[in-house]
């Protein structure tokens, strides 16, 4: 079963920072809605604080995390170490999206490298914190980031990117409300 804590101490804020990916888990309020796990990468997570963590939400082709978070609040976010010591590590709580020009989205954003293809952010009030053995997941190299998102959303420009986001973030696949038109255009 492993061990559950209440809050993140400075030994595991160090690991979560040296983990190169994090997978995000969320669900809808209803029992006929699509549960989504999605898997986040580059320098876009932070722990905030002992019950406190964000993380940058670049533009993507769906918007159920967020439609999600809107809807219910309910997150696990997830940790595996890929590495020589088998470790998973899970982060439950309850989420909100902060939008660009609100005090919580200024606070991540800050921490992390800009991003042109930024959306949200997203911040986590953790109530659970769970440390597990990872003895079923192997053992791989962390190669390089993905030069892709960057290069995309560059191209795509800010015009561009309101359209992607009114096309393709509007609504979950299940038809929850996603970007409000504040940040989808």
């Amino acid at each position: 079963m492993g061990t559950v804590v209440d809050s993140i101490d400075a030994d595991l804020s160090l690991w979560i920072g040296q983990q190169h990916m994090f997978f995000v888990a969320t669900a809808p309020s209803s029992v006929d809605g699509h549960v989504n796990a999605s898997p986040r990468g580059l320098d876009s997570f932070s722990v905030l604080g002992p019950t406190r963590v964000g993380w940058v939400d670049l533009t993507g082709s769906g918007v159920e995390t967020i439609a999600h978070l809107r809807d219910n609040g309910r997150v696990c976010i997830m940790f595996c170490s890929f590495d020589a010591r088998p470790r998973i590590v899970r982060l439950h709580g309850r989420g909100r999206v902060a939008e660009p020009g609100t005090t919580e989205f200024d606070e991540v954003a800050v921490l992390h490298p800009a991003h042109t293809g930024t959306r949200a952010i997203v911040v986590v009030d953790v109530t659970r914190v769970s440390d597990s053995c990872g003895w079923g997941v192997p053992v791989m190299d962390h190669v390089r980031e993905r030069d892709v998102i960057e290069p995309w959303s560059v191209k795509k420009g800010t015009d561009g990117l309101v359209a992607y986001r009114e096309q393709k973030n509007a609504r979950s696949i299940d038809g929850l409300p996603g970007l409000p038109e504040t940040v989808a255009g």
